[in-house]
């Protein structure tokens, strides 16, 4: 998911296991003063009546500036860059793979280059009836910062067969991601000394230490990308994708996009409206939002998803927290608290859960349903004191490898939420003004995630983006799916997106999880195969279940 800080959302449940998730801007909360989730304890109902103040108002798309699309016609000075011809070589997992060039600033294409790496799971023809191959299916996971090639595997499993059998499955890692010119910020044991600290603060001493880590973390960066980090943006990115469009030969552009990539697919059509084929925008975010509303009403998603999980977890016998569903979250903010001034031992080699690690664990169980069995067992084993089994969600939430060292996931994707949006905070004060609204917003993870919004008043380079609606006038049918208690990107997201786009058609899956394709809805997987495979869209106002 997008944000200013450090709240990442994954790459999509299908890809958790190889992707993991991750908070980049806006995540999770505590109260006036306690560690992260340490908030005022508040009955379930009661927190999904708060999170439906923040997150199922549709925000007026209005007061921000349109995105304005770009010349049909390929500039003279990027025709080389069209004109490459692509070279694909066998790479691992059986896939194939290859590289071509974009230029680094897109306004001084002789300025240099960046080199981009794309693998694509060729089409696999099952029968005539089927019909003929339809081109490229371009694939986005999310983030921004999710590896595309390494979703490629996933997808090339999971996919429709009709649909693997009439696309070729392509994924592009994004300038500045996995494999195209990734950049790194931190070492490992400075990113575990970075996830560890404390998310809400509760004294200056507290603040000065969050601070002091967000400084340290943009240093990184700038000590170690350079440059780059001033073009790494979402409309670079979707620049980048059109490049590769023209020199797969497709003539339009068809698109899966999850989580960020939703972001990523919509701002494609905004500059590019006449080159739109069949786009699907799953887990939509909300491009007309500034960084502060994007957070805020982020936290109340989250709330919504820990009240589907309370209710679940009050008529479970092995539920942890107790029976009814306010004592559920008093005792999620009791021993969030206890991790936070008593970190708890762990089975993996000496660390130690700390609060901000502890609630990271949580939210990383939120994202989809069935992970909520493997929070009830890790709450248990936390509750004994015991911090292995929420660690492990954490490690899982932020990509932490057994060796002790992280993906680029982390990295990536607070350049990109830095450089998209200006910074919703300046100051530590600001945050303290902002608390209020936030803990309306979301009882149990409002404070946290808005001190996590703090960590791009300190970005090494300036915002180039800004909010603004996406309108992609005279694109064809874009297809916007919403789940209505998505808790990283909440359901009014994706509302306020398909009343944005001229052809947004609105696909509504009633249930818990980020994302909605893929699973376990054959109503959702069924309309969006079809619109895959035909081009007709969902009619308006679907709804779907599992």
């Amino acid at each position: 998911m997008r944000g200013n800080g450090r709240v990442v959302g994954p790459a999509a449940p299908m890809a958790m296991a190889a992707t993991a998730g991750l908070l980049v801007a806006a995540l999770v909360a505590g109260c006036t003063s306690g560690p992260v989730g340490a908030g005022p304890a508040v009955s379930s109902d009661s927190a999904a009546s708060f999170a439906s103040s923040a997150a199922s108002v549709v925000p007026a798309a209005s007061a921000a500036t349109p995105l304005e699309p770009l010349p049909a016609a390929v500039p003279a000075a990027l025709a080389p860059y069209y004109a490459q011809r692509l070279t694909w070589q066998p790479c691992d997992g059986g896939f194939e793979c290859t590289t071509f060039r974009v230029p680094t600033d897109y306004d001084h294409p002789g300025d240099g280059d960046l080199t981009l790496v794309a693998a694509r799971a060729p089409s696999v023809p099952s029968g005539a009836a089927q019909g003929a191959r339809l081109g490229s299916l371009l694939l986005n996971p999310g983030g921004p910062g999710g590896s595309a090639v390494e979703y490629l595997e996933t997808a090339a499993r999971t996919y429709d067969s009709g649909v693997r059998a009439r696309y070729d499955l392509v994924g592009l890692d994004p300038r500045g991601v996995g494999r195209s010119n990734p950049i790194s910020c931190l070492s490992g044991d400075r990113m575990d000394a970075y996830t560890a600290v404390g998310l809400a603060p509760a004294d200056q001493r507290g603040i000065d230490a969050l601070v002091a880590a967000d400084k340290e973390f943009a240093e990184g960066c700038r000590q170690r990308a350079g440059a780059a980090l001033g073009h790494l943006s979402t409309v670079e990115a979707a620049r980048d994708m059109d490049v590769l469009r023209a020199l797969l030969g497709d003539e339009k552009l068809t698109y899966v996009g999850k989580s960020y990539g939703t972001f990523l697919g919509a701002t494609y059509a905004g500059l590019f409206p006449g080159r739109v084929g069949r786009l699907v925008l799953d887990g939509a975010m909300d491009p007309s939002l500034d960084s502060v509303a994007g957070n805020r009403t982020q936290a109340g998603g989250f709330e919504t998803a820990w009240a589907a999980f309370a209710k679940d977890c009050a008529k479970r016998e092995d539920c942890p927290l107790g029976r009814g569903e306010q004592q559920i979250g008093e005792q999620l903010t009791a021993l969030l608290a206890t991790a936070q001034d008593h970190p708890l031992p762990t089975t993996d080699n000496g660390r130690r859960l700390t609060g901000s690690l502890a609630t990271t664990g949580v939210i990383q169980a939120l994202y989809a349903d069935f992970l909520w069995p493997k929070l009830r067992s890790a709450l248990t084993d936390a509750r004994a004191g015991d911090g292995t089994g929420l660690l492990k969600l954490s490690d899982s939430y932020y990509g932490r490898e057994a060796d002790g060292s992280y993906p680029n996931l982390m990295f990536a994707n607070t350049a990109v939420n830095c450089l998209d949006l200006p910074a919703p905070f300046g100051s530590p004060e600001d945050v303290q003004r902002a608390l209020p609204d936030f803990e309306r917003a979301s009882p149990h993870f409002g404070r946290g995630m808005a001190w996590m919004a703090l960590g791009c008043a300190y970005w090494p380079v300036r915002a180039t983006g800004a909010a603004h609606t996406i309108r992609a006038a005279g694109a064809a049918p874009i297809v916007v799916v919403g789940t209505t208690r998505d808790p990283a990107t909440p359901y009014a997201w994706a509302q306020s997106l398909a009343g944005q786009l001229e052809s947004g058609r609105l696909l509504t899956y009633d249930g818990d999880g980020h994302t909605a394709y893929g699973r376990r809805s054959g109503c959702v997987d069924g309309a969006v195969n079809r619109y895959l495979l035909t081009g007709e869209a969902p009619e308006a106002g679907k709804r779907c279940a599992r």
